[in-house]
């Protein structure tokens, strides 16, 4: 009885030993990210069509031993602003990334069999320079900025008019029409200001489109007042860090996803006009809130090294 209870009290001791000496069970908060389904849409002769932009979870930094849990969560939280991270914890981490971002940057980038740039399958030879530019240098990129992130929501919201490359090619116009998309001067705007829009047939934007942007704007300066910034509440939603799929074709790339309807969802019942779940799917994919490229893109390596160490491009 005594040698049994002894027994016991040794396989306590080991098993509480163990789980000490295994950190990677602290890592819950990053392994229980849900899978993210990309989309993009684009109005060709008729029906909706995937054509935006197409990745699953690979956190090679958060795996890093190198760099401490803490200093990857203050690393993260850094990014948008959330908390102050100590410098000497910074620079030791960034240290440890930067040798594995120079890794990736060292491998050429893929090309097709003619030496181009090997591109997601939805660019082609007869795309518009404006949109293979948004695909080679926006599209993907992690957002973080209040103004940048509603002058996204607000162009994916036209995607149920326009495609992608019309709305490129207005994108100063609606710059330009409503203030830079600062979310307090577009709340602001009087039926003066909106008819004035609605009316410029160059923007082409009818005056229910235009009362939607205004009405979004006053979504998101409550939205501020409450979490202190439009960036903090879209990012809570992937814990701060962007969601990496791996997609080889663009049929596997669906239309919305249980991420983008948890969003939508929330946006509506906030008063918020177009954000239906396929809008919020192509605005979290142009956001880089979910890297969407496909695997074979030269663009895919690139957006997974921004979205696995965010705060080195904000």
């Amino acid at each position: 009885m005594f040698k049994a209870s002894v027994r016991k009290h040794v396989l306590e001791r080991s098993r509480g030993f163990n789980e000490k000496e295994n950190p990677t069970q602290n890592t819950s908060l990053f392994k229980n990210l849900k899978k993210i389904y990309p989309l993009g849409i684009q109005r060709s002769s008729s029906v909706l069509s995937i054509s935006s932009l197409s990745l699953s979870s690979t956190d090679s930094f958060l795996t890093d031993s190198s760099c401490t849990l803490d200093s990857k969560i203050l690393l993260s939280l850094e990014s948008i602003g959330r908390i102050r991270a100590p410098a000497a914890e910074i620079k030791a981490s960034e240290v440890s990334v930067a040798n594995s971002i120079q890794l990736h940057t060292n491998i050429a980038p893929p090309t097709s069999n003619d030496g181009e740039l090997k591109r997601c399958n939805w660019i082609t030879k007869k795309s518009d320079k404006v949109y293979v530019t948004f695909h080679d240098e926006q599209w993907g990129v992690p957002v973080y900025e209040d103004n940048r992130l509603f002058e996204l929501l607000a162009m994916s919201g036209m995607l149920m008019d326009y495609n992608w490359t019309e709305i490129l090619k207005r994108k100063e116009l609606l710059r330009e029409a409503f203030g830079g998309f600062d979310p307090n001067i577009v709340a602001n705007m009087g039926e003066k200001e909106i008819t004035e829009v609605a009316s410029n047939k160059e923007l082409g934007l009818a005056e229910c489109r235009a009362r939607c942007i205004v009405e979004n704007a006053s979504g998101i300066v409550k939205i501020v007042k409450e979490c202190g910034s439009f960036s903090s509440f879209m990012w809570g939603y992937f814990n701060y860090k962007p969601i990496i799929n791996k997609y080889k074709y663009p049929r596997n790339v669906p239309l919305r996803s249980p991420k983008a309807e948890a969003i939508s969802k929330e946006l509506i019942r906030r008063g918020f006009r177009l954000v239906g779940p396929v809008i919020t799917q192509s605005f979290i994919q142009a956001a880089g809130m979910t890297i969407d490229h496909l695997v074979d893109c030269f663009r895919y390596t690139e957006c997974v090294s921004l979205a696995e160490c965010p705060w080195r491009h904000v």
